[in-house]
């Protein structure tokens, strides 16, 4: 077993037993450290939920409690763009394969649809974890960024865990 099935475990085995503070401590884990995959937690704790008798509206409420994680994640990320600037990033970037040029495209993308890019961006596998990095380096307004990014986190995390609470049963097993 690779460090990554070894972590995934341990997160499994941390929302089985705290349910919510599992689910707000994965997500802020995988936010900070984007190797970690959103979809080994949310839709497992949907199934956990539902295993467990919890009702609609906790599930909601765990949605909600993902939403924190992810936005505090995502945060971080944030002021370590916003502080350490373009050229300190780009040594760390050239990790996730992400070139000069591309940063460059996504600036572009994100100067002209930087609130809309960091709420729908939230929902997309990836660029979930990434788009805090423009946000930081064009030094998005804090209020916005943090109103967005809660938004969207909410939004894609409550709809993934409701369909691990929906589904699961025939992904999971019984």
């Amino acid at each position: 077993m690779n460090e990554i099935e070894s972590f995934i475990q341990w997160i499994t085995e941390l929302i089985s037993e705290h349910l919510f503070f599992g689910v707000f401590l994965a997500a802020l884990i995988e936010t900070v450290f984007p190797p970690i995959p959103t979809l080994a937690i949310f839709p497992v704790a949907g199934y956990i939920a539902s295993q467990s008798g919890i009702e609609l509206f906790q599930v909601i409420l765990l949605g909600i409690v993902g939403g924190i994680g992810a936005t505090i994640g995502s945060t971080v990320i944030y002021f370590v763009a916003y502080f350490l600037g373009r050229k300190a990033l780009l040594k760390y970037l050239r990790y996730a394969r992400i070139s000069e040029e591309k940063l460059v495209k996504i600036e572009r993308w994100f100067e002209r649809h930087g609130d809309k890019t960091v709420f729908f961006g939230r929902m997309v596998p990836v660029m979930r974890e990434m788009i805090s990095v423009p946000a930081g380096l064009l030094k998005m307004n804090i209020g916005k960024f943090l109103l967005f990014t809660f938004l969207g986190s909410c939004v894609y995390s409550t709809g993934v865990i409701l369909a691990g609470y929906f589904f699961g049963v025939s992904v999971f097993g019984n």
